[in-house]
């Protein structure tokens, strides 16, 4: 049996490693093919007793006639095109080479005509000839064509899925041809759905329209189909998540198919062609940005970025270079991350001038030492400690971080006239039950009281001092995503801390793109927050990907629940009980009213609270916390 599979297994690499026929091979062949039409044509003329060429000239007319067409047919290339790969362009240069043949052949004759002389050829018959001779040259051409792939498919041992479609527009025609074109194939398309049940009785590709009974996994068990291809352009947001958890709750695989250009050829769709990711599942609708706004902000000015090889840092970092900045300085402590990110940006070729320096946003001295040489326009403050639990291990390093970290590049960014100072904070600053929370928010109070402070004292141009807030980041270092994604490559089990646990949550790209709209649009001491969706229950994100996964949650993949850490809470929110927030003129974007104390009290208590975590006083810190943030509970 293993030897017959390795046999067969030799045959289907022979047949692939097979060499193509030689130009002068396939030329001789077509030249063959057009003498056989001759013959063809001369037999049916002459049963008709109709005399096909003038019996004088009949040698001379039929030598110059096959001349004529292997003319036409190395002027045109017909034989350089690979048989086994038969196109449409193929088809066209062969037409082309018999419509011409003939046009020479009818010219000649009405030449004749014209001078009163007899014809050569009768045209009804040249017309013939040369319709045989393209049917017979297209014939050959498919017959081969079809060889070679029945047999590539019938020795083709890979697990093929057998697949549906979703859709009968356009683009789901065009990606089920490119399926069906594919080598070597992954899939075998077996039928395309259609939720109208219309067209039921009719067939595309020669493949069924497949009616819904009851719904869409009923179907595809019905045809046993094992995965399902989203292809419909039409579908909103809502109607494709439905489809796919409908799907992955009985473990059907599930792909998102491109949107196709008529300019797309077969192997660029085949590779666009993806897993359907849990990040397609949770993000939002197409944000709009006011692309001419951020232009106008950025443009030929100097941004620099604190935690730049960060997830969010780096973002901001891809976005910007769309919007013409002139410079653009990376700061972050991490060395190798900065290193990639550096690489990556070279890779990109931008003319973008780019400076990447090492250094920690808690040293004033060196900090001011970029500022002073680097002179930035716009500042986006991304460094921070986020981690929760670890936090709670390390509250001094929080409070240095998040909280002196801040208060020096806020106080650079006046001190050298910087424009626009853009904080990014959490929603964890809200309500806080963590000291990462506590510290964020603190950080908060400083650049917002920071900014009044200036109002009131009618500096005159006064750097802009701006908060973003949003919450759980899609993908970022520390999210549940990647962490889950781990434990089940791994077989779990995938570990929760809680099943009531409530999460918001964004996208990367998502939440840069709203904090260059909030940089854009941002007066002065606002606090942005963003419009997040509904938020998602983390035992429900982790069944999905478990299920997207190819398998089934508590069974191949157990669900273990290990306790809330340290500072967690079962949910986040994005305003306090005492705030109230402003529409803007972007609808995901919020204006949260925190009510601020005044920046004289604020920054003396945060001096303090910075001396505590200098000497790693841990209750000191805490009592410290809470006179500043009265909201913080301590969950620890």
């Amino acid at each position: 049996m293993t030897q017959n599979y390795k046999l067969k297994e030799n045959n289907f690499l022979n047949i692939n490693k097979l060499k193509y026929l030689p130009n002068w091979v396939v030329l001789l062949l077509d030249t063959t093919i057009v003498i056989l039409s001759g013959f063809i044509t001369f037999f049916v003329f002459k049963e008709l007793e109709l005399q096909y060429i003038l019996r004088s000239y009949f040698y001379t007319i039929s030598f110059f006639y096959l001349l004529l067409n292997i003319f036409f047919f190395i002027v045109l290339r017909t034989y350089s095109g690979i048989i086994r790969h038969t196109s449409q362009v193929d088809a066209i240069k062969l037409f082309l080479s018999q419509f011409l043949t003939f046009g020479v052949i009818a010219s000649i004759d009405y030449f004749l005509i014209y001078i009163g002389k007899p014809k050569i050829v009768i045209l009804t018959a040249s017309l013939l000839n040369a319709f045989l001779s393209l049917s017979l040259l297209l014939f050959f051409r498919i017959v081969v064509k079809h060889i070679f792939e029945n047999f590539t498919d019938k020795n083709d041992f890979s697990n093929k899925i057998n697949i549906v479609v979703y859709g009968l527009d356009v683009n789901s025609i065009s990606v089920a041809r490119a399926l069906m074109a594919e080598k070597p194939k992954r899939f075998n398309v077996i039928g395309f759905i259609d939720t109208t049940n219309e067209n039921t009785n009719k067939r595309i590709l020669n493949l069924p329209i497949i009616q819904i009974k009851k719904n869409i996994p009923l179907t595809m068990r019905i045809v046993h189909a094992e995965a399902i291809i989203v292809a419909d352009s039409k579908l909103s947001k809502e109607e494709r998540n439905n489809i796919v958890e409908n799907c992955i709750e009985y473990n059907y695989k599930v792909f998102m198919a491109p949107i196709i250009s008529h300019f797309d050829d077969t192997e660029k769709i085949v590779k666009e062609i993806k897993n359907f990711d849990i990040t397609d599942l949770l993000e939002r609708n197409p944000i709009i940005l006011d692309t001419v706004l951020i232009e106008h902000k950025i443009n030929k000015k100097t941004i620099l970025i604190t935690g730049a090889a960060g997830s969010i840092g780096s973002e901001i970092v891809s976005q910007i270079l769309n919007y013409n900045a002139e410079k653009i300085i990376l700061v972050d402590q991490a060395e190798t991350p900065l290193h990639h990110l550096a690489l990556k940006l070279k890779s990109i070729n931008t003319n973008l001038k780019i400076e990447n320096i090492i250094a920690d946003v808690r040293n004033l001295e060196i900090s001011e030492q970029i500022f002073s040489k680097t002179r930035p326009n716009i500042v986006f403050h991304a460094a921070a400690y986020k981690h929760v639990p670890l936090m709670e291990e390390n509250p001094n390093q929080a409070i240095l971080t998040n909280v002196l970290g801040t208060k020096n590049i806020a106080d650079l960014s006046l001190k050298y006239n910087v424009e626009d100072f853009i904080m990014i904070s959490t929603d964890k600053a809200v309500n806080p039950s963590s000291i990462m929370g506590a510290s964020k928010r603190i950080a908060e109070m400083y650049v917002q009281s920071k900014h009044f402070h200036l109002v009131n004292s009618k500096i005159e141009n006064p750097t802009k001092f701006i908060t973003t807030r949003f919450g759980n980041v899609l993908g970022s270092n520390g999210s549940v995503v990647p962490l889950f994604s781990k434990q089940i490559k791994k077989g779990g089990p995938i570990t929760l801390t809680h099943p009531e646990v409530i999460r918001y949550f964004m996208t990367i790209p998502e939440a840069c793109q709203l904090v260059l709209e909030a940089c854009a649009m941002g007066k002065g001491g606002e606090i942005f927050i963003f419009d997040m969706g509904k938020p998602v229950k983390i035992i429900d994100l982790a069944k999905k990907m478990i299920r997207l996964a190819g398998f089934k949650p508590d069974v191949d993949i157990k669900i273990e629940i290990i306790g809330l850490r340290p500072g967690e809470k079962l949910y986040e929110e994005l305003l306090n009980e005492t705030s109230k927030n402003l529409i803007t003129h972007h609808e995901k974007i919020l204006i949260a009213l925190d009510v601020c104390d005044d920046h004289h009290t604020i920054n003396k208590q945060i001096s303090t609270l910075i001396e505590h975590a200098y000497s790693n006083k841990y209750n000191e810190i805490v009592e410290s916390i809470k006179q500043l943030v009265p909201e913080y509970k301590k969950m620890n």
